[in-house]
């Protein structure tokens, strides 16, 4: 019964050791630097974001302002941005299809809808491509009634704006660790 709770009490006493020799190797993502470096927050404030190109006055044209949006206020905060040292050239595509439809009117009480989204990060002073990559997003939303068109439209609209949300999310994500990481 002693050596079990000497041989549990070495064991503890190892892994806290282990525990304070990796104490220093981490930081932070978005945590100031000490040696002068900008830090993550100063490097995404410098991502250009210009409009995404889309059929004015269409829906997937705000679909794309509510993305470009949100990706604004996951970049700056409600800061402003700095000088461009990069831009963000997004492209994406929407799809909507249907999950449940009525044994009785034949139309849709559920659907899906998607964004796939391709984004580009150029770097400004030379105009390289610096990172590429694809994202998606997916949400599902209940189709009312047939003679409840504003809650048809709300119930799109509502599910556009998750999914730009959830895009933006991940393309932050990615900036993040690109410029934490480089790669």
């Amino acid at each position: 019964m002693l050596s079990a709770r000497i041989r549990i009490a070495a064991r503890l006493l190892a892994v806290a050791a282990l525990a304070a020799l990796t104490a220093g190797c981490f930081q932070p993502m978005y945590a100031e630097r000490s040696d002068g470096t900008p830090g993550l927050r100063e490097k995404l404030m410098g991502v250009e974001l210009p409009p995404i190109s889309k059929p004015n006055a269409s829906r997937e044209a705000r679909v794309g302002v509510e993305i470009r949006n949100a990706l604004a206020f996951k970049l700056y905060g409600t800061a402003t941005g700095m000088p461009p040292t990069h831009r963000l050239d997004i492209r994406f595509t929407t799809s909507r299809s249907s999950l449940i439809v009525s044994a009785t009117t034949g139309l849709p009480t559920s659907e899906n809808l998607g964004i796939d989204a391709q984004y580009n990060l150029i770097e400004v002073a030379t105009g390289k491509s610096v990172m590429t990559g694809s994202t998606f997003s997916r949400v599902s939303y209940d189709m009312p009634g047939s003679y409840q068109r504003f809650s048809r439209t709300r119930a799109v609209r509502d599910a556009e704006d998750r999914a730009a949300n959830e895009i933006a999310e991940n393309i932050t994500t990615r900036l993040a660790s690109f410029f934490t990481a480089g790669t």
